[in-house]
């Protein structure tokens, strides 16, 4: 299983943690069984992992409730202090985590590092919102009695986190769920667990106690995630992922009346307006479309172009499009890596297929790459019809498909008819403009004039299928807090 890769890693993956971790020991699954991790631009295998039972799943479950009341009771400081470690070990060993996030994600070094700092942030912020679970005291309009409310751990949280964003999907969850005093079982992606068990080692070394983080990996998803919120023990359901597996997740969290947050799929529009800075708007459109080479919930997928400066902005971004190098993600020239997998580059060829079949022009790129791994060519189409699949379906790749409107009302409701709700970018030059539009978008997030809105001190989130609750900010934290009323005279 050797990296067939024109560059030298600077860790032997096979040497990597690969065990379950339960309870603050690395153990293999009760079964025995392992799994295989690929290198996305080779295709090669390159390491396996423990394949967890059910049992081993409610094992970490008992670990994490065995846990619960001490770090419950652990000081808000002190969990912070521990927390900030965590963010200065990630901030020292960023290339190297960057290095293993290419490898088993296959994203571009330089998206991988930026990925790094924005995990390691949700420590740091995180960190400084432990100290800051403030509650309230005040008189009851009767007068009769005080209201004291406080804000308490939820209790042992299971997090459930996507291929992605291998790092900061993680953190993303652990972050607030430690600051609050909870527990926790994360399930990573089995695509990209490698990340995971690293930073489960590296959460030890920063002083998190034996059983307060438990990671765990399996190849059986459903029957494992639906014992651990069939377990009493278990308060809380963060999860991470498509909406079609979100909503049998509520279904399944139901039973047991568990809170839930879901970051779920996104199918975001882009906007330019003829009034908008052309360059800022390409420059934008590159960072919305291409992060992670458009493998993220938050990528533009629907661009809607006014039709005076549609001509300008398609030539512009098809020259940046067809500019990118694609490669390898851990070579530093690499600019556009390779999708996760085979199913990616055929379900996205027959996405590009029908709308070129249905009259798109293709302005760039248009097809899969014939050499060895997934890769696929940055990609435009110009002319994509409002019914297309392509607009109706999340891309999750690097292709953009381009469409003209004439009137602000008319593009607001194209931007609107979709189930999804997570983000959208409008460009215009005329600020009173932005907002209006901004305060009508059915969205959780908007960037105006911006093509990056992501940030751990901002809420992350959607509306209507694209998910519940918000993660980051100070908000992240109360997704982890049952919030207690309590009377009393003096």
């Amino acid at each position: 299983m050797n990296v067939h890769s024109p560059v030298k890693l600077s860790f032997d993956p096979r040497q990597l943690p690969s065990d379950l971790w339960i309870g603050g020991k690395w153990r293999p699954g009760m079964t025995g069984k392992r799994m295989e991790v690929f290198d996305p631009s080779t295709g090669k295998a390159i390491a396996t992992i423990a394949d967890a039972s059910i049992e081993d799943a409610l094992d970490a479950v008992s670990a994490a409730h065995t846990a619960a009341p001490g770090w419950a009771a652990t000081a808000p400081r002190e969990r912070g202090e521990i927390l900030r470690r965590c963010f200065d070990l990630m901030i020292a060993r960023r290339d190297m985590l960057a290095e293993l996030i290419s490898l088993e994600n296959g994203k571009s070094l330089s998206d991988a590092k930026g990925e790094v700092t924005y995990a390691a942030e949700f420590f740091r912020w995180f960190s400084e919102e432990a100290v800051r679970l403030n509650g309230d005291i005040y008189s009851a309009p009767s007068g009769a009695n005080k209201i004291v409310v406080q804000h308490q751990p939820i209790g042992v949280a299971v997090l459930i986190t996507p291929w992605n964003f291998p790092a900061a999907m993680a953190t993303r969850k652990i972050a607030p769920a430690l600051a609050a005093g909870c527990t926790c079982v994360l399930k990573p992606a089995t695509e990209t667990p490698l990340t995971a068990y690293v930073l489960a080692d590296l959460y030890r070394e920063a002083g998190v106690p034996d059983g307060v983080v438990n990671v765990i990996t399996t190849s059986r998803s459903g029957a494992t995630v639906s014992a651990m919120l069939h377990d009493p023990r278990v308060r809380k359901l963060s999860f991470t992922g498509s909406t079609e597996v979100g909503r049998k997740l509520l279904h399944e969290a139901a039973d047991n009346v568990i809170s839930c947050s879901m970051e779920l799929g996104g199918n975001a529009p882009f906007i330019v307006f003829d009034d908008a800075d052309l360059e800022a708007a390409l420059d934008g459109a590159m960072i919305a479309k291409m992060r992670n080479g458009g493998e993220a919930c938050t990528a533009a997928n629907r661009f809607y172009v006014q039709s005076g400066i549609a001509d300008a902005f398609s030539k512009g971004l098809t020259d940046r499009m067809a500019a990118l190098k694609v490669g390898a993600g851990y070579d530093p020239a690499t600019q556009c890596g390779p999708l996760i997998n085979k199913d990616a580059v055929e379900r996205i060829g027959g996405l590009v297929d029908e709308a070129v079949a249905d009259g798109a022009a293709v302005l760039a790129g248009g097809k899969a790459d014939d050499r060895a791994g997934f890769y696929f060519a940055p990609t435009v189409l110009a002319g994509v019809k409002a019914d297309a699949r392509i607009t109706r379906e999340e891309i999750f790749g690097p292709v953009v498909a381009i469409s003209t409107f004439d009137r602000e009302d008319d593009v607001v409701a194209s931007a609107n008819d979709t189930e999804y709700g997570l983000i959208a970018y409008v460009y215009t030059g005329d600020l009173a403009r932005g907002l209006r539009v901004s305060e009508r978008l059915e969205s959780g997030m908007v960037g105006l004039n911006r093509g990056l809105v992501s940030d751990p001190a901002a809420p992350f989130g959607g509306v209507k299928q694209s998910g519940l609750g918000r993660e980051g900010a100070h908000h992240g934290i109360m997704e982890f807090c049952e919030t207690k009323y309590i009377a009393v005279s003096w």
